[in-house]
């Protein structure tokens, strides 16, 4: 990449998380102003209401510092990963139960083939890429639509699909929307705020426990213009030596 593109790429970064910093702390703090100056003449209605804004802001803030840390932890060299069987089958249960109170509105469906075999990851490096991809699911569809995981064994890999209903992703932007700092410019993109991290993050995560990551996105005719996108994860099922060299390979 040339170096104005990086520059320009870094200068986008900044005006991007910059955006997203001041919109939460200025609602966090307006919100807590309010309600500092008027508590009195505000209603438990209204006082509940302020405090749930401050709350989801107050998430929403927590969030992208931690996308910044996966970022730094990322290029480190080490990155403490902590490999154990895993049956993904709660992980993902616990995920979308997360994701659902964030997004009430949206419904959600989990099919898991019965007697999928454990994977062998980092499990909290797991839930993160889980999150990232059914929330990623939630905010770029519309309300009352179903974002659908599916687990499934294919050849000697646990296949894990989200899928959601959305604004088509052009062929040529499949690798794009996988490189840091990268959204695709869209209507729906325009008006959710988001830094272009996250599955920069996911695919780097997925990559590390030796699994892919690509993206599907399919025009739906049904009068509605949108695209039903799939991610699908592919992760190794590993035998007892390979889980011990890995475990070998930890220790030094």
């Amino acid at each position: 990449m040339r170096m104005d593109n990086l520059e320009q790429n870094y200068e986008d970064f900044i005006s991007t998380v910059s955006h997203e910093l001041r919109t939460p702390l200025t609602s966090i703090r307006g919100f807590s102003q309010t309600m500092l100056s008027s508590w009195d003449k505000l209603d438990d209605e209204s006082k509940k209401k302020f405090i749930k804004i401050i709350e989801e802001q107050s998430n929403r803030l927590i969030h992208m510092v931690e996308n910044m840390l996966s970022i730094t932890k990322l290029q480190s060299v080490n990155n403490n990963f902590v490999f154990n069987e895993l049956n993904i089958k709660v992980p993902v249960e616990q995920t979308i139960a997360i994701v659902k109170n964030q997004y009430p509105d949206r419904n959600f469906k989990f099919t898991c083939k019965e007697n999928l075999p454990n994977v062998f990851v980092d499990k909290d490096k797991f839930q993160q890429i889980m999150t990232n991809l059914i929330e990623n699911g939630a905010k770029y569809s519309p309300e009352n639509s179903t974002v659908t995981i599916e687990a499934y064994l294919d050849n000697n890999n646990v296949c894990i699909e989200v899928a959601n209903k959305g604004i088509g992703i052009d062929k040529s932007d499949y690798d794009k929307i996988f490189t840091k700092f990268s959204r695709i410019d869209n209507p729906l993109t325009r008006k959710v705020q988001g830094s272009g991290l996250g599955l920069y993050i996911t695919k780097n995560l997925i990559e590390k426990m030796e699994g892919t990551i690509s993206v599907n996105s399919e025009f739906l005719n049904d009068n509605s213009n949108l695209s039903k996108i799939t991610f699908k994860v592919l992760l190794p099922v590993k035998s007892i030596e390979e889980q011990a060299r890995i475990k070998c390979s930890q220790s030094h």
